[in-house]
């Protein structure tokens, strides 16, 4: 599943790009010595990466509590069930039951941070830039939440993340030096891309669960449930 989370990242950054792009776009770098900037540019995004490992663990964590009570399977499946529903209901729908709501006040809290540090040209400034960044509410990341909660391990859900977060790493990269480097009918192709991955994840954890015996996609019900974190499929 590895493999999968680094994909799911790597396709869905043309989504970032959309989102985070212009705040990466506005970062500090030193664009005149290449040895600073890309040193400040990889601090940037292992800030990033920390966040997300954080939310893989808190979310892991969740999923374990299922797993304890012998629901590890089931959870696959409900997680699985629940990329589908966002990858085919349509939008208007979310719009109506935005659950970022009640957090509103922490995301302003957050934009406001990030301007500030935006504003500073010292080392760490560019971590807590990427810190802050990979805090902010993004569907994409919840996407990969509904992995790490699947993985019902802490461990393996902050890998699960971490992974994730690798494979947005090359096109952020090229939006701090390009900015907006990908417009119209480019950017819409590919991102009509994203949805029918998070659509193959989705069919792959309901596979998972369903435990029909198929080696590293659908393992056997026992496997599952002693499966560690050294034996994370990817």
């Amino acid at each position: 599943m590895l493999l999968t989370a680094f994909l799911f990242g790597l396709l869905g950054s043309f989504h970032c790009v959309g989102m985070c792009g212009p705040i990466a776009f506005m970062l500090p770098v030193d664009r005149q010595n290449r040895v600073k900037g890309m040193w400040q540019t990889f601090l940037y995004h292992f800030g990033r990466l920390f966040s997300y490992m954080l939310i893989g663990i808190l979310f892991g964590l969740v999923g374990s509590s299922f797993q304890l009570f012998g629901l590890q399977q089931a959870l696959s499946i409900a997680m699985g069930v629940l990329m589908l529903l966002v990858v085919f209901l349509p939008t208007r729908v979310f719009n109506k039951y935005n659950f970022s709501k009640p957090i509103y006040r922490w995301v302003g809290k957050v934009k406001s941070a990030l301007g500030k540090e935006l504003k500073k040209k010292r080392s760490d400034t560019f971590l807590s830039i990427g810190v802050l960044n990979g805090l902010l509410p993004c569907g994409l990341v919840y996407m990969a939440v509904f992995g790490a909660i699947a993985t019902a391990n802490p461990l393996e859900g902050g890998v699960y993340m971490m992974f994730f977060g690798l494979g947005t790493v090359p096109l952020m990269s090229f939006a701090v030096y390009l900015g907006n480097f990908l417009k119209g009918k480019a950017r819409q192709r590919l991102q009509r891309i994203v949805p029918v991955f998070v659509a193959i994840v989705a069919i792959l954890f309901i596979l998972r669960g369903l435990g029909l015996g198929i080696p590293y996609i659908s393992p056997e019900a026992v496997e599952l449930h002693s499966a560690s974190a050294n034996k994370f499929c990817f």
